[in-house]
């Protein structure tokens, strides 16, 4: 028994020289697994796209994010060498649209375009099947795009300060269109109520194409709608623009007044359009997919496109755009409870 206790101490010291070298032997092997990851997503990353790629947009064909997405897609298809196919899931505020891509597998082939619609569903559709800061990874914005507030020229309102005058004569006898409930069109517009201090009624529609019909009849009294979308039935003299809706003028309409410069204090909103993938596509991918985005936006023939559609830069770094979109998700949550929007 005392030769056992002698020789009890040099087992336990073989013991444990036994799992420091299997430790040891452990880090090793996930050491070289880890980099046989990152080599694996490096040649993932320099070999994609090899395919075509899905591009969902949550609002309908030919609204003001649809319009910027193909503008856009259609040069990097030709800078990568892929067709870029472009669904439309509108409805539910974009969180069809937006719950088709949170789903998808995370490899780079399935990106989302949006609006800043996206920041805000979080306060009006609480219980989606996805978070939008969780499950999704910003690439780059692809554009400013100003809302411009628009009437028919039937209606007989000619000013931002005449339409404030009607809206506050008969308290609840006007009516603004939106591209549905809580999108941003709304919001744009409730900054403008909430300014001006007047009462109005909420008309909200599938998207901008469907709103923008019911205005150019005069059905629906005022529109804060994209300048996008909008531009030509402006010139056409088919609607009038009273003002733009965001904190500077557009450069598509240079002499339009923004409801800041027109006295309305805390109305401006800005609207834009951005680009997102599941939040666990490989960094490389997205890093990739910012530069090509980045050097097509950048590009003489798109700027030139851009701008004569009223789409002003917006650049940001896929860091800067993920900073910036967890602060617009506070300031909307605000926004939404001062107005008392609801989404039935």
């Amino acid at each position: 028994m005392f030769e056992s206790l002698i020789q009890w101490p040099q087992r336990t010291q073989r013991n444990s020289n036994r799992v420091r070298r299997a430790f040891a032997l452990y880090l090793c092997e996930l050491c070289a697994l880890c980099g046989c990851l990152v080599s694996s997503s490096i040649v993932s990353a320099q070999t994609w796209p090899t395919k075509s790629l899905r591009v969902v947009v949550p609002f309908t064909a030919a609204s003001a994010t649809d319009t910027t997405a193909r503008v856009v897609v259609e040069r990097l298809s030709t800078q990568l060498g892929q067709t870029f196919v472009v669904e439309n899931r509108p409805g539910a505020g974009g969180t069809i649209g937006v719950g088709v891509v949170a789903k998808a597998e995370p490899d780079g082939y399935t990106i989302l375009v949006h609006s800043s619609s996206f920041t805000v569903t979080p306060s009006t559709y609480p219980d989606t099947s996805y978070n939008t800061q969780r499950d999704f990874a910003g690439v780059i914005p692809l554009a400013n795009l100003p809302n411009v507030l628009v009437i028919a020229p039937s209606r007989g309102l000619r000013s931002v300060k005449e339409l404030v005058a009607a809206a506050k004569a008969k308290p609840g006898s006007l009516t603004y269109a939106s591209a549905g409930a809580g999108s941003a069109t709304q919001l744009n517009a409730e900054r403008f109520r909430l300014g001006a201090g007047f009462d109005a009624v909420h008309i909200p529609f599938k998207g901008t194409p469907e709103a923008l019909t019911e205005i150019l009849t005069g059905r629906v009294d005022y529109y804060f709608c994209p300048v996008i979308s909008v531009l030509q039935f402006i010139k056409e003299g088919r609607l009038l623009a009273l003002a733009a809706g965001s904190s500077k003028r557009s450069s598509a309409l240079p002499d339009v007044m923004t409801t800041l410069e027109a006295g309305i204090a805390n109305s401006d909103y800005n609207f834009w359009v951005g680009m997102m993938v599941p939040a666990k596509t490989p960094r490389a991918i997205v890093d990739k997919l910012y530069q090509q985005t980045l050097k097509a936006l950048q590009a003489p023939d798109l700027k030139e496109r851009m701008t004569k559609i009223g789409a002003e830069p917006m650049l940001m770094t896929p860091q800067e755009f993920d900073a910036y979109i967890k602060m617009e998700i506070g300031t909307n949550a605000a926004l939404v409870k001062a107005a008392g929007i609801k989404v039935n």
